[in-house]
């Protein structure tokens, strides 16, 4: 075997869902880095196509390829391996084949077994494997982590058959017996499933990526989330996610959230809120002429400085663009504010400093004026140019926030600016879950069980004051289907997803296992340590972006208690959504506070809803806006600020100076 020249492979990616949407698709950038990692021998992928789960299709595509003029030496597809009624990859490869491979099959199966927690789920996949012409056709399944499974199982092996298969002399391949066939693959003995794999289980669903399992971030935690199809009888009694503290979760959202992007953006009004993405420096001298700063007579001051007499008024220049005839010494012209000074003068005498002595024949202008002042001095009353913005220095530094005061756009625009650099600012899809959440306009009484939804519109208001254009993604029930094309959905239109409830440990929150096993997500953490907003759920999910790059989106899963997804939503979301954008310090400003009145404290440290203001000493007081339980509502109502409180069973004293996380304006007494 020539291990210098490359063996050739064809993927082929089985999915109605991925022909529809490409950038669905998990699975090929896996086995192709299998095949470069794993697979002993230079591979090289020669083509790829994504087909939908049709019988007639998958066919077309493997017989193009195997019958080909270059048929190459492994063609591995991926889904519809599955029980599913769409799942009939094995029924259209199988009469394909030339030869059949179960001992490829067998490993592959082997390997499932290992690998999956739930066996019975391994059991479900139904792959087949065997030679058409002179290639190697194996069928792998859907889920990314099971494809890359599979085919590590059997990849050291496959130069050798690939090399029979294209008719090398089997005596000559044997030589040496079975050591040196497993010396030349790499293995030894029977082979072991790499300690790197990850659990999968079979696929079992038509749409390519489907029912994938990621393990949780932190290597020692082997608990996943439930498994929906298993049943309330199988769910977990204890969540398999640790306690994270807050600092600990604020420092995985640092590390999981992508850094800004920079784009161009016109300078107006759409830039308000941006972050300057690299140093801004004038293009032009602002004034760009010389100009006066007072309404007076431009002159041509003598060196002695005496402007006392009586002058012809020769020329006149207004704030506008035109000519301004020349100014000889002994001529004045009369000048408004902001109008360029005529060639030759030198100085401003303000009008104040000056009397009319005669008018012209129609009385509109001026003929004579009188001038009452001594000692001019040359540059008077007159803004040089560049006096105020020279050309070329620094107006911006990288970092600075454009602010909607309109200082920074002014200043923008002053020096001739037109476009400039920033760092993009995300855009924001909201959802909220759950057969019990209705539209919070929907007329008349609510039947027994519905609840408004007072989240989504809250949270989308909550996103626009801080400036991001927001995705209403609408309400999302609680079927893992539906949840999945949603999330789908908010995935091609939204850079960061935010949706509320479905976090618990009932049988119905769905949004964890659908974030794990169908959308490959990596749940990174599923509880933390505070009061309100324990189930909080952070994740990533890998996504192909418009250019076809794999990018990674970020997803905040917050609780659905109203309380709870409003004071998550300012200490998780918050700070991502700063970091993505260019803003530091990133998240709400922290600053000492008093305590009005005594505070009752909790076992777990709480973000406590209050009202601060500043009291008649100077000094921030906070007061409680009432009941903290995570359902109420009222506790909403004037908060402008998160008391941070330790956790503890006694109370914080009124007068105890504490830390306060500000959400929005401080007003006085």
């Amino acid at each position: 075997m020539d291990k210098k020249k490359p063996l050739t492979a064809a993927i082929l990616i089985v999915s109605t869902t991925a022909s529809k949407d490409p950038s669905t698709d998990a699975s090929a950038d896996l086995l192709r880095k299998v095949l470069k990692e794993d697979g002993g021998v230079p591979w090289q992928v020669v083509a790829e196509a994504i087909v939908p789960d049709d019988v007639l299709r998958i066919q077309h595509q493997v017989i193009a390829w195997a019958d080909g003029p270059s048929p190459p030496h492994l063609i591995a597809t991926t889904g519809g391996t599955g029980f599913a009624v769409a799942d009939t990859t094995p029924e259209a490869i199988d009469p394909l084949l030339h030869k059949k491979a179960p001992g490829l099959v067998h490993a592959m199966l082997a390997t499932s077994l290992l690998v999956t927690p739930c066996k019975s789920i391994a059991m479900m996949s139904r792959p087949i494997a065997g030679v058409r012409n002179r290639s190697i056709i194996v069928t792998l399944p859907g889920s990314p982590k099971g494809a890359q499974e599979n085919l590590q199982s059997i990849v050291k092996l496959l130069p050798h058959a690939c090399v029979q298969a294209t008719g090398a002399d089997s005596r000559s391949l044997h030589a040496g017996g079975i050591k040196k066939l497993e010396a030349d693959a790499g293995v030894h003995g029977a082979a072991e499933p790499s300690s790197k794999q990850h659990n999968h289980h079979g696929h079992n669903h038509h749409a390519h990526g489907h029912g994938e399992l990621v393990r949780h971030t932190k290597p020692d935690v082997k608990g996943l989330s439930n498994n929906p199809q298993l049943g309330p009888t199988r769910r977990h009694r204890e969540s398999p996610y640790p306690m994270l503290s807050v600092d600990d979760a604020l420092s995985v959202i640092d590390e999981q959230t992508p850094g800004p992007q920079i784009i161009e953006q016109r300078v107006d009004e759409r830039i308000i809120g941006s972050v300057v993405a690299e140093t801004v420096k004038a293009r032009e001298n602002v004034p760009a002429f010389r100009a006066s700063i007072v309404d007076g007579y431009a002159v041509v001051a003598p060196k002695d400085g005496n402007m006392t007499g009586v002058f012809p008024v020769t020329a006149v220049s207004h704030a506008a663009p035109g000519e301004v005839k020349p100014l000889r010494e002994g001529q004045v012209a009369r000048i408004t504010t902001g109008a360029p000074l005529p060639p030759g003068a030198t100085s401003v005498i303000m009008v104040e400093d000056t009397v009319l002595k005669v008018e012209t024949e129609d009385g509109k202008e001026e003929k004579d004026v009188e001038m009452l002042v001594n000692g001019v001095k040359e540059g008077e009353n007159v803004r040089e140019v560049g006096s105020d913005v020279e050309q070329g220095t620094v107006i911006l530094q990288q970092g600075e926030q454009i602010s909607g005061v309109g200082g920074e756009i002014g200043l923008l625009a002053a020096v001739g600016v037109t476009e400039v650099k920033v760092y993009r600012r995300p855009v924001i899809g909201v959802l909220s879950t759950g057969d019990e959440i209705v539209e919070y306009v929907k007329p008349g009484p609510l039947r027994l069980g519905e609840v408004r939804d007072t989240n989504r519109i809250t949270i989308i208001s909550a996103a626009k004051e801080w400036g991001f254009d927001v995705v209403d993604l609408g309400i999302a029930r609680d079927k893992t289907g539906t949840l999945e094309e949603t999330l789908r959905a908010g995935l091609r239109q939204a850079d960061v997803l935010v949706t509320t409830g479905g976090v618990s440990m009932g049988e119905m929150d769905l949004l964890k296992p659908t974030i794990e096993r169908l959308l490959g997500g990596t749940i990174h953490f599923g509880r933390v340590a505070m009061k309100p907003g324990k189930p909080t759920t952070f994740a990533t999910i890998p996504f192909k972006d418009d250019a076809g790059q794999r990018v990674s989106r970020v997803i905040f899963s917050l609780p659905g208690n109203p309380a709870s997804a409003l004071v998550t939503l300012h200490l998780f979301v918050l700070p991502s959504l700063h970091k993505q954008c260019g803003i530091s310090p990133v998240g709400l400003p922290k600053v000492p506070a008093v305590l009005a009145h005594d505070f009752a404290m909790d076992v777990r440290p709480e973000y406590h809803r209050a009202v601060v203001s500043v009291g008649q000493d100077g000094l921030l007081t906070a007061s409680s806006t009432g009941g903290q339980r995570s359902s109420k509502v009222g506790s909403l109502r004037s908060a402008n600020a998160l008391v941070c409180m330790p956790a503890g069973d006694g109370k914080l004293k009124k007068g105890d100076r504490v830390d306060v996380l500000l959400m929005s304006s401080v007003m006085g007494h």
